[in-house]
């Protein structure tokens, strides 16, 4: 097996295994926050406001995942 094989093997196990990731912490802050939201409706602006927050920066985890990992490694393949 050469590394070409195993990046073209690699590379989308990976970026499915970094999604797979973010999704799941995506589900838990934002499953987190309804049920602080139901516990506390009034506190609602602070409690969506750290809830979004803590969203974009788990989203970026699949943005360098893309940019520093896979593209540059795919003009290898």
């Amino acid at each position: 097996m050469d590394y070409k094989f195993a990046l073209a093997i690699g590379l989308p196990i990976g970026v499915g295994l970094a999604a797979l990731g973010v999704g799941m912490a995506l589900g838990r802050a934002v499953g987190g926050a309804m049920e602080a939201l139901g516990r506390q409706p009034e506190a609602m602006g602070k409690i969506m406001t750290v809830m979004l927050l803590g969203c974009a920066l788990i989203e970026t985890i699949i943005f360098y995942v893309l940019a520093f990992i896979v593209f540059p490694l795919v003009g290898k393949i």
